[in-house]
């Protein structure tokens, strides 16, 4: 690409304001455009018929059972959001230490992911791939007896996991859990199984942030996890160039997308990756970044509608080229009445 001429005219024969004075000059001139293609819309899916629970933490969040969970779906399909991410909020009596319930063939997630494609089958389905709503401990993985999180044990647990989804119809299955080898192992295992279509979009660059804290309300985990910590295999915040290594090594095993989490406080790194690798590269809007701006809101201290899109635009023109957020349905009405 040809360097630019930045020896412009100096004022004022160059005024600055000219192509911002009229609504169709900035319009003709904006380098970011948010549309609803570049959303996913995460959902909590729990037991039963008819059930519907707030989420405290993030007010207008609601953990769904499967049917309403179908109905919201085709809303969403309507408001024209490409994807759902499904997180299933997994009962207590079926938690474990080995997080088998992760792989049961007629598991809450399974269940949901077949009863969404029979409804929605243009929809894309994303399914979380961690075992943390699975485990009485709250962690993603498998624990040893000093309650560290071991790593090629908890992957082959992972891999069965993934299978699964694959073959309950999830379009795309989206690792979270951090594990070193990981996408390895689960795009060997979905191209023996037969699954050659399925997407893996692997949280490549999840942070230790502290904004996840209503997420882990929301699927039941922050009981189970009580005061222990995920710093063993999340990843520094205070790193980047980390960030830039963990996405080539999962490209390298067979990613076809790549996640930075949190989003806003992060965008610098999506920034680097996209201009490192060029790959699709997505970001989360977390729990906690929504559960600020709600509650700002709320309040009357900020403009939701604008903050919101404002905060979408950022990621977008960090680099992002979609982005998880339970503002979805929200900000694709918005842009539908713009």
């Amino acid at each position: 690409m040809p360097d630019r001429d930045t020896n412009r005219a100096a004022f004022p024969i160059t005024r600055m304001r000219r192509m911002r004075r009229d609504a169709f000059s900035r319009r003709m001139m904006r380098e970011t455009t948010l549309t609803p293609d570049d959303l996913i819309y995460p959902v909590f899916v729990l037991e039963g018929s008819g059930q519907r629970e707030s989420v405290a933490s993030m007010p207008g969040v609601e953990r769904l059972s499967i049917d309403l969970l179908v109905e919201d779906a085709i809303e969403v399909q309507r408001l024209g959001i490409p994807a759902m991410a499904l997180f299933p909020v997994t009962p207590p009596e079926v938690k474990s230490l080995d997080a088998r319930e992760a792989f049961n063939p007629d598991g809450l997630a399974q269940r949901a992911v077949r009863a969404l494609k029979a409804a929605v089958p243009d929809l894309g389905i994303i399914t979380d791939v961690a075992l943390d709503p699975f485990t009485t401990h709250g962690q993603d993985g498998l624990i040893d007896e000093t309650g560290y999180v071991t790593n090629d044990e908890t992957v082959e647990v992972l891999v069965r996991q993934a299978v699964s989804h694959a073959e309950a119809g999830a379009d795309i299955v989206a690792p979270s859990d951090m594990m070193d080898g990981r996408i390895g192992a689960i795009r060997t295992a979905l191209e023996a199984e037969g699954h050659i279509h399925t997407r893996i979009l692997a949280y490549s660059a999840k942070y230790a942030s502290a904004y996840y804290g209503p997420f882990r309300d929301a699927v039941g985990s922050a009981g189970n996890l009580g005061s222990g910590n995920k710093y063993n295999y999340q990843m520094d915040p205070a790193n980047s160039d980390e960030a830039l290594h963990e996405v080539a090594l999962d490209l390298a095993e067979g990613a076809d997308m790549v996640m930075i989490k949190p989003g806003m406080p992060y965008l610098d790194i999506v920034r680097r990756i996209k201009d490192q690798f060029g790959a699709p590269t997505f970001v989360y809007h977390v729990s906690g970044e929504y559960a600020m701006l709600k509650a700002a809101s709320m309040n009357g201290w900020l403009d939701e509608r604008a903050v919101v899109l404002e905060a979408m635009v950022s990621m977008k023109r960090a680099g992002a080229d979609g982005i998880l957020t339970y503002y979805a349905k929200d900000v694709a009405r918005w842009l539908a009445k713009a």
